[in-house]
């Protein structure tokens, strides 16, 4: 079975599915490896460094997907709208395809990938269990981008992060916020204290109060009913826009006394709830930062423009929309592991075991012989999930 790694066509994309070093993991379970021309090197990785784990280098992105019965990519169609359009054509029956699919806000485009008749794989589904975390590529990507939030906002701040006593007098350490704590916000937390700065953190889900604790972190408490804020799998939940408003206003206080505040609020499938509105940018001091990692999604922050930096009132807004990339090396090294995982949990004997009654395989899959057989898809297309999960192994 040969394992195609294309080169990755959304604009700024910098990572790639496979890094060199992941390759002799597959190659002993009795796979090839083909990797586009290329495909490496916006992450550090030249085609004599595949080729010398073992792998072929395809010529072009038509080669690839030619001879790949599997194929690993960052972002896949749907993560990947308008350049991943092209790929479609390229998708045959029987082939297989793994990657970021962005699947609950693009139901439609999941129906088209179906049509291809190629078996799809979103691997932002993966279920949060234990057996499952190796594979779990969301929490490695929310991981990196938490790091740089806190690096970008530090270089952007018009003053130090720690506090230092020096002959010439005291600085004051920075004050930092960050507003939610899942992955990526506790890696911001433990940045953002390895640099010195006095960091609060906010959540809707009290249950994440501990964690705060454990990095040296205040955790900020609003006094909000929030038990309907995390749902089964541990994501946070939408909750209703008075909840919002009340947070807001209960919030705003903190916001002023900020010098950086780091948004990473966001809900699997949704729009970003807005937490940060522009009459709280308008409190902050000026020469504050924002960093609003939830931009890719609409923003944490009324003023956020995705893949801009905007400034108001003093106040610097950064919105980046593809944190990750702007660490691909390691960003790759860790995807790279997460997804080969996932490709070898599905073989057996050299070939592509589709079980639908693993969780891990069930939860993941998308579409197969032609249809779209993920539950809460199907729901989101109108149409009923009967049957979907019982299907023949492949």
């Amino acid at each position: 079975m040969t394992v195609g790694v294309p080169r990755e066509t959304f604009p700024n994309e910098r990572r790639v599915a496979l890094v060199p070093a992941a390759i002799d993991r597959l190659r002993k379970a009795g796979l090839s490896v083909l990797v586009e021309k290329g495909a490496g090197e916006a992450s550090g990785h030249s085609d004599a460094e595949y080729t010398g784990k073992g792998a072929a280098i395809a010529a072009g992105r038509t080669e690839l997907f030619e001879q790949a019965d599997v194929v690993l990519q960052v972002r896949s169609y749907g993560a990947n709208v308008e350049a991943g359009e092209a790929d479609l054509a390229l998708l045959r029956a029987g082939q297989a395809v793994i990657g970021f699919c962005d699947p609950l806000a693009n139901p439609q485009i999941v129906k088209k990938l179906a049509g291809t008749g190629a078996t799809a794989f979103a691997m932002e589904l993966m279920p949060r269990i234990t057996r499952a975390q190796p594979m779990d590529a969301l929490s490695s990507m929310a991981t990196v981008a938490g790091y740089k939030a806190v690096l970008l906002a530090a270089d952007r701040l018009p003053k130090m992060f720690p506090m230092l006593m020096t002959a010439a007098g005291t600085v004051q350490p920075a004050k930092v916020l960050i507003i939610g704590v899942g992955v990526a916000g506790l890696q911001a937390i433990a940045t953002a204290k390895r640099l010195g700065a006095v960091v609060t953190a906010y959540d809707i889900r009290p249950a994440v109060k501990e964690q705060v604790q454990s990095l040296g972190a205040r955790f900020l408490e609003l006094g909000l009913e929030t038990t309907e804020a995390e749902d089964k799998g541990g994501y946070a939940k939408a909750l209703d826009e008075e909840f919002y408003r009340k947070q807001r206003e209960m919030m705003a206080g903190a916001i002023a006394e900020s010098d950086v505040v780091i948004t990473t609020a966001s809900v699997p499938g949704k729009k970003a709830p807005v937490l940060v509105t522009a009459e709280m940018v308008r409190g902050m001091k000026a020469g504050s930062v924002i960093v609003d990692a939830a931009a890719e999604r609409g923003g944490n922050c009324e003023l956020t423009r995705p893949g801009e930096d905007v400034e108001e009132n003093g106040v610097t807004i950064l919105g980046p929309d593809n944190l990750p990339s702007l660490v691909p090396v390691d960003a790759s090294q860790m995807y790279a592991r997460n997804i080969s995982t996932f490709l070898l949990h599905m073989v057996t004997e050299g070939r592509l075991e589709v079980d639908a009654e693993d969780e891990i395989v069930r939860e993941t899959l998308l579409t197969r012989d032609g249809k779209v057989v993920h539950p809460r898809v199907l729901e989101l297309l109108g149409e009923s999930p009967a049957g979907a999960q019982s299907q023949p192994q492949q």
